[in-house]
């Protein structure tokens, strides 16, 4: 056995663990973890301008890619409660991250020493542990355990407090000794799955949706093909999308009261079975469970047990890993379909194609400013099926999930349940250096893009490139709508006369000259019919200089996005698309 400081004992089980992406700010009660950091060399750090920062990038970083785990670093007191929002964004969506922070000598803990708060306490609630470790002897297994929990049943996060006489306490550790914990996930009984494709087979128009949980799984491919065996069409989750790509045949649309295609909608109230699978059935997704669930029966499949009812008790739940269940359920297809019992749904499918090549939304508007929908239109054009989207909240993520087109599992990264304002930067960094040679577009709304808009510093310094599209209404633009209804606009104007940047027309903070200062690169766009050079200039830009470029897009200040208060009564703000060149880049041309 080897003696050494606990905090070399935790940065060789990181590196084991296959953990060796980091991002943090180092503090004094960090010190002793970032030099065994510094000593081992196996664990790239990213330095944030801000903790929360940090935890987002940790957290793109880790949805990036099967498999990812990103570190979270801060020292002790505020750093770990700003690490709170992060350790929510990632808990609410399933995502494994690892947040340490340092804390106060053991001996202080209850002496209101500085920057001694019980982050323990705080962290649990968005956490599947949180420990503060105040035993050296502790930390391999307390870490070891952490990897253990982040994996198993439905993932999340972990935050693990090291005081910093922990740190420097030696013990006797052999990292060539260290295995780690077996992964521990519910997997669906052939029995329950026989039932489940009974209950499927007897419908006659049944739909599988497919929820985030599939690509947390890293089962795209496996739900592709159970689609495919049986003939049933797919309506991916928000989470979910990107799950079976937007162009593939049985990708029949988005469903819910914001992020929802129209012909996603009609398609759902036209089913009568529906097959969940690593799916929570959001509120957004689902609107009033009376109109969601009227005239079909609902299997629910999902590694939680606790989440199978939790919203509307479905006809039948099962409690299984999205990857395990879709392979039994590929195995009972197969049986079927060598034994030429499978129904016909050929006449469903057509259907659901003729909507989706039928209800579309208008793109293709030439208005000065400038009209959202055009810009999801010219995205579509300028970025290829690679192309990996960020967002988290706000009408632009709203509208980018109604217009844009995913062709991949994890191309699509969203802070989906929390929906946290800033998230969208940061996070993308994170992506970048989980997808270091692929393109990462981020999108926001101006108040998105000014929450965390320091850490474009970050892409800066360590040549992180990726493009960032604000579109700017000078607004905080989807609060703004849902005062309508209080026939009111109450605190959401971002407008001001800015008197060091004339050109920005009233529409406040210049953030070009705030992206240049930062040390990247920046295009202004106020024509419609200037994107395509704009897009095309920042690729080059990005591809030159190695830094994060921001296309900040003039929007009219005024717009509503389509969306309502039950699946079956999405409000059209609008003109729809009546013919093909009112939607040029739908995924069906419509038929003029």
């Amino acid at each position: 056995m080897t003696k050494m400081r606990t905090v070399d004992a935790a940065v060789a089980i990181l590196a084991k663990e296959g953990a060796i992406e980091a991002f943090g700010l180092p503090g004094a009660a960090i010190n002793p973890f970032y030099s065994a950091m510094r000593a081992h060399g196996g664990i790239r750090h990213t330095l944030a301008r801000h903790v929360e920062g940090a935890s987002h990038m940790a957290d793109g970083y880790s949805r990036a890619a099967d498999g990812n785990i990103g570190i979270c670093i801060g020292t002790s007191g505020p750093a770990g409660t700003d690490m709170i929002t992060g350790l929510y964004a990632a808990w609410a969506d399933s995502i494994p991250m690892l947040c340490i922070t340092g804390q106060a000598p053991v001996a202080k803990l209850h002496k209101e020493d500085f920057q001694a708060v019980d982050i323990e306490s705080i962290a649990k609630p968005v956490t599947k542990m949180a420990m503060t470790i105040l035993e050296p002897g502790q930390v391999p297994g307390a870490f070891q355990k952490a990897f253990q929990l982040m994996r198993s049943g439905r993932p999340g996060p972990v935050l693990l407090d090291l005081p910093f006489d922990v740190q420097m306490a030696e013990i006797e550790f052999d990292i060539d000794a260290y295995e780690p914990i077996a992964v521990e996930k519910p997997k669906a009984s052939r029995k329950q799955l026989e039932k489940a494709l009974d209950m499927l087979t007897a419908a006659e128009r049944p739909l599988i949706v497919a929820g985030g949980g599939i690509i947390n799984a890293g089962a795209s491919a496996q739900l592709v093909e159970l689609a495919e065996l049986l003939n049933v069409p797919v309506i991916p989750t928000l989470m979910g999308w990107g799950a079976i790509p937007d162009d593939h045949v049985l990708m029949a649309g988005m469903v819910g009261l914001q992020t929802s295609h129209r012909y996603g909608n009609e398609t759902m109230l036209a089913s009568d079975f529906v097959i969940g699978i690593g799916n929570r059935w959001a509120n957004r997704h689902t609107g009033g469970l009376d109109t969601y669930t009227a005239g079909r029966k609902f299997v629910h499949i999902d590694i939680e047990p606790t989440q199978i009812g939790r919203v509307f008790s479905p006809d039948f739940g099962i409690a299984s890993d999205a990857g395990a269940a879709l392979d039994g359920l590929i195995e009972l297809a197969r049986e079927r379909q060598a034994a030429k019992s499978l129904p016909d749904y050929s006449g469903w499918v057509a259907e659901c194609t003729a909507r989706k090549g039928s209800l579309q939304r208008k793109t293709h508007f030439e208005n000065v400013p400038i009209k959202p929908q055009r810009v999801y239109e010219e995205m579509n054009k300028a970025f290829g099926k690679d192309t990996t989207y960020v967002s988290t909240i706000g009408l632009s993520q709203i509208a980018g999930a109604q217009l844009l087109h995913v062709f991949g599992p994890r191309k699509w990264i969203n802070a989906g349940q929390a929906g946290p304002l800033g998230w969208t930067c940061p996070a993308a960094l994170g992506v970048v250096r989980g997808k270091p040679d692929e393109t990462v577009v981020a999108l926001s709304g101006d108040y998105d893009f000014q929450f965390m808009i320091e850490e474009l510093a970050v892409g800066a310094q360590f040549n992180l490139p990726y493009i960032h599209v604000v579109v700017n209404n000078s607004y905080l633009g989807l609060i703004r709508q849902s005062q309508r209804g209080f026939n009111m606009e109450q605190n959401v104007s971002l407008a001001f006369e800015n008197i060091n940047s004339p050109e920005t027309n009233g529409y406040g903070v210049d953030h070009i000259k705030v992206a240049e200062g930062l040390g990247c690169k920046a295009v202004r766009v106020e024509n419609p019919s200037d994107l395509p050079a704009a897009f095309d200039k920042a690729k080059a830009l990005m591809d030159e200089f190695k830094v994060p470029v921001v296309v900040e897009v003039i929007l009219e200040k005024i717009t509503n996005i389509s969306m309502g208060v039950e699946i079956n009564g999405v409000n059209e703000f609008e003109d729809l698309a009546e013919r093909g060149e009112d939607a040029p880049t739908a995924i069906i041309a419509l038929l003029d």
